[in-house]
């Protein structure tokens, strides 16, 4: 008797679910202030980190960045106290361990507790599997999934403690299918979220429903990372890189609404379908029509140019 009335109950929810979810779909959901806010952006010196902390600054968030490079975080920081935030900046290498933990200290010291953590820091080695060293695999792994256990281990228990906070995960659309030839990427950002997806059951298993959680899926970004990728020509305008921009207000939008899963565009629900639902010859003949399968051999090939170039200029 027990399992059918829960079982009812699960309907019942499910339903309402899918019921909010469309409602939510047609109407501007209800943005949360995070005035006041101490808010850490790892990769903030990139374009997206960059972006992000401009957006958190007109939020009123007071920011936290983290960045290896020490130069292209400052020039953030001056971007956003330029908008009057208040900023603190420290050089930090995501993929250390003992990094993260020894500067989470100097900021809960010197700063407060962080209240919102974006995870965006993300890097991509762009060799074929077979010719890529393996330390160039091993930091991908390590900051893109690695760090977000240390980085969320370093922060969540203030958190937990307050039930009160926000844990953001840029992931990729490649961590919910995959291409070829970047093993590496597909592999952390996979990782990355996994580990959100049960981070969220987590926290709600233990009743912390004041922490937020929202995991970022986004197309390829039009900040160079990639550059050279190409889709299938005739369907390059129907699917472009996305505006760094646009990427990062989407994101935003999803945030301060606490939607726990974005993908951007909403296109990129459909090959998480097809991937799910169809046999793997149905998704590898959908890849090749559309030129998935070899998307990357330019990208590829212009890592390989610029690293050659490189080589040549130091010689």
């Amino acid at each position: 008797m027990i399992v059918i009335v829960d079982l009812l109950l699960m309907l019942i929810n499910l339903t309402c679910s899918i019921l909010n979810a469309v409602v939510q779909t047609f109407l501007r959901p209800r943005l949360k202030s995070i005035d006041g806010e101490l808010c850490l952006i790892t990769g903030a010196g990139g374009a997206l980190g960059r972006l992000f902390a401009l957006e958190f600054a007109k939020e009123g968030a007071r920011l936290v960045l983290w960045d290896c490079n020490g130069p292209a975080n400052e020039h953030t920081a001056e971007l956003a106290r330029g908008l009057g935030a208040q900023v603190h900046t420290h050089t930090v290498d995501v993929s250390e361990r003992r990094s993260i933990y020894e500067t989470a200290d100097r900021v809960r010291a010197e700063v407060g507790e962080v209240t919102i953590l974006v995870n965006n820091a993300g890097v991509v080695a762009g060799r074929r599997l077979l010719d890529c060293p393996d330390e160039l695999l091993e930091r991908t792994l390590l900051v893109n999934c690695h760090a977000l256990f240390w980085m969320t281990k370093a922060f969540l228990p203030h958190m937990k403690a307050k039930n009160h906070g926000h844990i953001v995960t840029v992931a990729s659309a490649l961590g919910l299918f995959s291409t070829a030839c970047v093993e590496d990427y597909c592999a952390s950002k996979f990782g990355a979220v996994g580990f959100h997806e049960s981070l969220t059951h987590e926290l709600l298993a233990e009743g912390a429903d004041g922490v937020k959680t929202t995991l970022v899926c986004p197309y390829i970004v039009d900040t160079g990372m990639f550059a050279g990728c190409e889709i299938r020509k005739e369907l390059r305008s129907l699917i472009p890189p996305l505006e760094p921009l646009y990427t990062v207000q989407q994101s935003m939008k999803a945030i301060l609404a606490e939607q726990q899963m974005i993908c951007i565009p909403r296109l990129m629900y459909i090959p998480v379908l097809t991937r799910a639902l169809l046999p793997w010859e149905a998704n590898v003949a959908t890849y090749r029509f559309m030129g998935g399968d070899k998307c990357m051999l330019p990208f590829i090939k212009n890592v390989e140019l610029k690293t050659s170039s490189s080589h040549i200029k130091s010689s």
